[in-house]
């Protein structure tokens, strides 16, 4: 039996700005606005994005993509990745479809997320693509879809959700 120590260690750095000096100024934008400053780079990425190395690369009204790459340390313990890197990315796409759509000082909360897994994904998936939109907007609930796709657009898993819209 192989013992613990004989195991190759590796380590992974997870780097994030605390979001609170910022938070103002960014609820101080629509929705939409609020994304496409991170795509620009005017304000920095959710700290959750440097857990799970997702990437904002589009955003509009009521539709949005994020790219990420699973690695080794998203692996459960039968050598997969985990489901909860598909749903974390699911549910962030769906949660910024919904923010696209909504207008400043308006924010949300994840009320329910359905996720059905396709495909299994390892590391050797390579980098996949999130894509998030709205099938119904709304000032109290707001509802969106999402998928997940390899390099080739195959689909890997889709998400259901519906988001409490929550104005100040």
């Amino acid at each position: 039996m192989t013992q613990r120590s004989e195991f190759p260690h590796q380590s992974k750095t997870l780097s994030y700005e605390d979001p609170a000096p910022y938070l103002a100024d960014v609820f101080g934008l629509p929705g939409v606005e609020q994304l496409q400053a991170i795509i620009d780079g005017r304000f920095p990425a959710p700290p959750i994005a440097s857990h799970f190395g997702i990437e904002f690369l589009t955003a509009s009204v009521g539709d949005v993509l994020l790219a990420a790459t699973p690695d080794a340390s998203h692996y459960n313990p039968i050598g997969s990745i985990h489901g909860g890197f598909a749903a974390t990315l699911l549910d962030s796409a769906c949660g910024c479809a919904v923010q696209s759509t909504l207008p400043a000082g308006v924010g949300y909360t994840t009320l329910e997320l359905k996720v059905s897994m396709l495909r299994g994904i390892t590391r050797d998936t390579g980098r996949v693509t999130v894509h998030g939109w709205i099938t119904k907007p709304g000032s109290r609930a707001a509802f969106a879809e999402a998928d997940i796709r390899d390099s080739e657009g195959r689909v890997l898993a889709t998400a259901s959700s519906t988001c409490l819209v929550m104005a100040p």
